[in-house]
């Protein structure tokens, strides 16, 4: 058994559900194949089994402090950054211009999944640095994208995101972070930011942070943010570490998991000497990170899948390897105990952690896909598809992962029974490690807002109406074979469900009813989220109906379990939607109408 990630579903997705491979017969991907990514892959494997899941443990019980002034991590977490980035892997997606190795997207998650799964805290620092180099490539000029890329790639800088403030948190309307104009083009930076992972450390030269920051004299809201590269030190023009660029840190949040790494409040400017290098024009800010936000989301949606696999593989282990009890028709106590997966309660578990792992996964992966294909289709109709699409699922990419995998690591505890709730055992650890996961890039609720007031909304519907054109896609190619009847009479009158009650919602919001339209958007995203999960199994049993005829035992096996996998979500989990769908429809505003003073009444 595999201590990260199925290497066989990494196999069946990348290949059988997604045909990545074929992206290869694209210009850009032209120099890729399955040669380079099965051995990429397994370097994946080798590193996060020998250093990253090596060092989780130690991390999580010996946390990022400060000492000296200076914050302090394990050492054995920058042996295991620095083998990641010498393998080309935090390089994996950008250009070859600046050192990238111009990979598919779906296969640089796919390696990061693998990584993630044996150490999602250490994981972070890595993901945001990409970011920060997919940004500037996207919208810095020339001069910032030769001074910062290669660095960032190389793992000489690190990078963050600097968004939220104390007194604003997720309300970046608020923010107070002020840059004002020098002489030299410059803007000298002042303030503070809030939960900045990576903040500060000492696991490279320098650590790029991109600043949110307001204008003076610019529009006011989000409309007046701007965007700004704040190096911790000064970045010389050929390209070497110059002076300390007064950025300061304030202190570190203590989180109840992923613990190895630094999580910092920064102060920018406490001595007036902190200066900010304008990425594109002021006042598109917001516009420019969503960028970054979007990766974020897809990244933090793969950190909850791979953290619930991670506890659904042990628990799997477990339960096969622990004994307890016997069977309800063999209770003779001289008989040997039997092992635990085989109780039916257990392998209830064991099926929901499955189907929630392996949908998140394929879900995540997708969604990498449609990156990959907004970049290279060479139809440009085709690309603006794929735009739309993920906008679409974007939050549920992040929030649904981060929901229902950590309700696989719920199980993965209560498997291994009171072990599972002692640090002798990894599965409380994960757990820890993935609640941060619902409130990390947005909390779940500000997606259920996004998603029901403006994804489903946006150009008229259109989003909303291509992601119902692609379930029926789906739903045609899967009528084509017999075993997959159920699930299409299923998936249809879903289907049908989320669009009357969406149709619901959208009329009230027409006649002004705002607040009762969005008052339950947290239950819209479950429901709509549940749609999309069926859709994301049905692809895969799609794929499944292909590859059986040729299929060896091995195979079979694997396969087998990926249709009681998806038996399992359209039985158990599916049917919750009508539920939903009707609470959604009486547009109940019990919530809504609750009185303040009537909680502590």
């Amino acid at each position: 058994m595999s201590q990260t990630i199925n290497r066989r579903d990494l196999d069946f997705l990348i290949y059988e559900m997604l045909a990545v491979d074929e992206l290869c017969e694209r210009e850009y991907f032209s120099e890729h194949g399955r040669d380079v990514f099965e051995p990429l892959l397994d370097t994946a494997e080798d590193i996060a089994l020998d250093h990253f899941l090596a060092c989780a443990e130690a991390g999580d019980k010996h946390m990022a402090e400060v000492v000296d002034g200076k914050v302090k991590m394990i050492p054995e977490a920058k042996i295991a950054l620095d083998n990641m980035f010498e393998a080309g892997f935090v390089a994996a997606s950008l250009d070859n211009e600046y050192g990238g190795l111009q990979l598919p997207v779906t296969v640089a998650n796919a390696c990061m999944s693998i990584f993630q799964s044996a150490n999602i805290g250490l994981c972070g620092l890595p993901l945001l640095t990409i970011g920060v180099a997919n940004l500037i490539n996207t919208y810095g000029n020339n001069e910032q994208k030769a001074l910062y890329i290669p660095s960032l790639l190389s793992g000489n800088f690190y990078g963050t995101m600097c968004l939220s403030e104390p007194h604003a948190g997720s309300s970046l309307t608020d923010i107070r972070t002020k840059a004002e104009l020098e002489e030299d083009g410059t803007y000298r930076i002042t303030g503070n930011k809030m939960w900045i992972t990576g903040g500060e450390h000492e696991l490279s030269e320098n650590i790029i942070h991109l600043v949110m920051a307001k204008i003076p004299g610019g529009p006011p809201g989000v409309k007046g943010i701007s965007l700004f590269i704040v190096p911790r030190y000064q970045v010389n023009a050929d390209g070497s570490v110059g002076e300390h660029n007064d950025v300061s840190l304030a202190g570190l949040n203590h989180k109840m998991g992923q613990r190895i790494t630094p999580n910092c409040v920064l102060n920018f400017g406490d001595n007036n000497k902190c200066i900010g290098y304008l990425v594109g024009e002021p006042h598109c800010g917001l516009e420019y990170m969503f960028l970054m936000m979007n990766e974020a989301r897809i990244a933090i949606g793969l950190s909850a899948v791979s953290a619930g696999y991670a506890g659904y593989l042990y628990s799997l282990d477990y339960a096969r390897e622990r004994t307890q009890g016997r069977l309800p028709d063999n209770k003779n106590p001289s008989n040997k105990m039997t092992p635990i997966i085989q109780h039916a309660d257990v392998k209830r578990m064991l099926l929901a952690q499955k189907s929630y792992v392996e949908g998140g996964l394929a879900l995540c992966l997708f969604a990498s896909s449609l990156l990959d294909e907004e970049k290279t289709h060479p139809d440009e109709s085709a690309r603006l598809e794929a735009r739309l699409l993920l906008d679409v699922l974007i939050p549920v990419v992040k929030a649904w992962p981060s929901e229902w995998c950590l309700e696989a690591n719920k199980h993965a505890i209560q498997i291994l029974g009171g072990y599972g709730y002692t640090q002798d055992y990894p599965v409380e650890r994960l757990y820890r490690d993935n609640r941060l996961n619902m409130i990390h890039e947005g909390t779940n609720g500000i997606h259920g807002i996004d998603l029901l007031g403006r994804k489903v909304v946006m150009k008229n519907g259109a989003g909303f109406e291509l992601f119902m054109g692609e379930i029926q896609k789906s739903i045609d190619a899967a009528a084509k074979h017999a075993a997959l009847s159920e699930f299409v009479t299923s998936l249809q009158q879903a289907k049908q469900t989320v669009i009357d009650t969406t149709k619901v919602l959208t009329t009230a919001a027409a006649k002004g009813d705002v607040t009762v339209f969005l008052a339950n958007s947290s239950i819209y995203l479950d429901m709509f989220s549940h749609l999309v999960l069926a859709w994301i199994w049905l692809k895969q049993a799609i794929a499944v109906q292909v590859g059986l005829p040729d299929a060896h035992d091995q195979d079979k096996h694997f396969y087998t379990g990926k249709m009681q996998a998806c038996q399992y979500y359209f039985r158990w989990e599916l049917p919750k939607i009508e539920a939903q769908a009707k609470l959604l429809s009486s547009l109940d505003t019990t919530c809504l109408d609750m009185p303040e003073q009537a909680f502590a009444g």
